[in-house]
């Protein structure tokens, strides 16, 4: 056993990543708070890519550093997620375009989906201008794209 918290693991293109809802992911209501679903989405993009071997702090320390911002977000709430739920975020990243990541993720309880988002994400120098993200970020992606996969 390791003290190392997971990245997820893969089933498919899936990545899929366990999170358990706490106390402070609630609102009033003892709902997952909105917004929260957006914290839990960012985990799972973050460690599909952790997974393929592209760490945001390797990006950093390039000669030309990189990183992303989400250009776009499209989030539907199906059901609500509550305290002490097991939950896997479950995201699949499409496409390549330019300096844009194109990515479906949804949030599941026992197989069940309560919010799904599509997200634009974009690479960035870190003056904050589009650029193309480098050639070993694509070749680690790629395998796990649509073109390249089994249809999910």
């Amino acid at each position: 056993m390791t003290d190392l918290p997971t990245a997820g693991r893969f089933e498919g293109r899936a990545h899929l990543l366990p999170v358990r809802v706490y106390y402070e992911d609630t609102d009033f209501t003892g709902l997952v708070y909105h917004a929260n679903y957006v914290r839990f989405f960012e985990r799972g993009r973050s460690d599909f890519l952790r997974a393929v071997g592209v760490g945001h702090s390797v990006l950093l320390e390039e000669a030309e550093p990189l990183a992303f911002v989400v250009s776009e977000l499209n989030i539907k709430y199906l059901k609500p997620a509550r305290i002490d739920d097991a939950l896997v975020v479950r995201t699949l990243y499409e496409a390549v375009k330019g300096a844009r990541l194109i990515i479906r993720q949804t949030v599941e309880r026992a197989g069940e989906v309560l919010c799904r988002a599509e997200v634009t994400a974009v690479c960035i120098h870190l003056d904050g201008r589009p650029r193309r993200p480098t050639r070993a970020l694509v070749e680690k992606v790629t395998p796990w794209l649509a073109s390249a996969g089994d249809g999910d």
